[in-house]
């Protein structure tokens, strides 16, 4: 029998799974009643992201998503919002995992939660591992690999899979710097570099109408899981909590804006240097209009109001740490939000090509 809780705790704030309650909850409806749970913390547990365990019922390997200790807004980490878009994607294009049970009711471990199948990859983020590190020809697949996810993603046809109502495509564009700046004056506490003039410029040169379609919301290469074989593809987009029915060019505008051209200083330095894929924005964004067929004049607004919405999103993290007692020197967003900032101003002035 599995003990009541697991993992370890390095952040207080961040509670461990109740396992009896959700082996009496999961596996009947997994088909195994009687099979015995185990569960593993994946990560290190900050309170901040989603929290994830491995699973192992009977013979089935899976993973709990659940959300977080702390949200930095109350639309965050929704539960049901994930299982949706998930549920959608099966049989689609988009590489995504399985989803296989929603529990809404908070009694079983404290918060609703989805389990999903245990996807085989690795999340390239900072660094790739082999065989791709040392591979500049895979490198450069997977990163044409990454445009490709997300032209498959725009092609959903999101009406047909039952996700009308998911979110409010109609002035999509027009509520977002309200919506963001909005959340930002919640915590807001110091001084941002070139906040009013990106306020202003994303008002004034917000493109007339863009298109309609399923997108992400968070995708980067930190939101991919890569298959650990060759060639470069795609095991899984994951992390669909901030999905909805909007505009799918700010996707493929928060993935350019976050690419490091060769000879640049990256947007975020925290973490390492970025992965040297060989591949310029010129070159993904020629990709994805090319096989989306959409329009992309438009992309350096949508580059910058990615990095706008991260930054202030991220600002909620300066400002919880700050109020910890945490040191400027000590709280990271100290200065990577400044420099998201900048980089969306200097992608609105034309400094940054895409």
């Amino acid at each position: 029998m599995a003990s009541p809780t697991v993992g370890e705790r390095p952040n207080p704030a961040e509670p461990d799974l109740e396992v009896e309650g959700l082996r009496a909850w999961l596996g009947p409806r997994l088909a195994t009643p009687d099979a015995p749970l185990t569960a593993t913390r994946m990560g290190t547990a900050t309170g901040i992201g989603n929290a994830l365990f491995a699973l192992r019922l009977g013979d089935q390997e899976l993973v709990l998503r659940r959300p977080p200790a702390v949200l930095n807004h109350p639309s965050a980490s929704n539960m049901v919002r994930e299982w949706r878009i998930l549920t959608a994607l099966e049989g689609t294009a988009v590489p995504h995992p399985t989803p296989r049970a929603l529990c809404e009711d908070a009694d079983v471990v404290g918060v609703p939660f989805l389990v999903m199948d245990r996807v085989e990859g690795f999340t390239p983020g900072f660094a790739l591992q082999e065989p791709f590190a040392s591979d500049a020809g895979l490198r450069r697949e997977l990163a044409f690999a990454y445009v490709d996810a997300l032209v498959d993603l725009a092609a959903v046809d999101w009406r047909a899979r039952g996700l009308d109502g998911l979110g409010k495509p109609a002035g999509f564009l027009e509520r977002q710097v309200c919506r963001w700046l909005g959340q930002l004056e919640q915590y807001r506490s110091r001084e941002l570099p070139e906040l009013g003039f990106l306020t202003e410029w994303l008002e004034a040169n917000r493109p007339e109408n863009g298109p309609i379609g399923l997108m992400h919301g968070d995708y980067s290469p930190f939101n991919v899981m890569v298959a650990p074989e060759p060639p470069g593809r795609l095991a899984a987009v994951i992390d669909w909590d901030t999905g909805t029915i909007g505009d799918p060019l700010l996707d493929i505008g928060h993935l350019l804006a976050r690419w490091t051209d060769p000879g640049e200083q990256p947007v975020i330095t925290a973490g390492g240097p970025p992965v040297d894929y060989g591949v310029t924005r010129a070159e993904l964004s020629a990709r994805y209009t090319e096989r989306s067929g959409l329009d992309t004049s438009a992309l350096p607004y949508y580059a910058a109001l990615a990095l706008f919405k991260l930054a202030v999103i991220l600002e909620g993290t300066y400002h919880r740490e700050a109020r910890a007692g945490k040191s400027e020197s000590e709280n990271p967003m100290a200065r990577i939000v400044p420099g998201l900032f900048t980089a969306a101003a200097e992608f609105a002035r034309g400094e940054r090509a895409l």
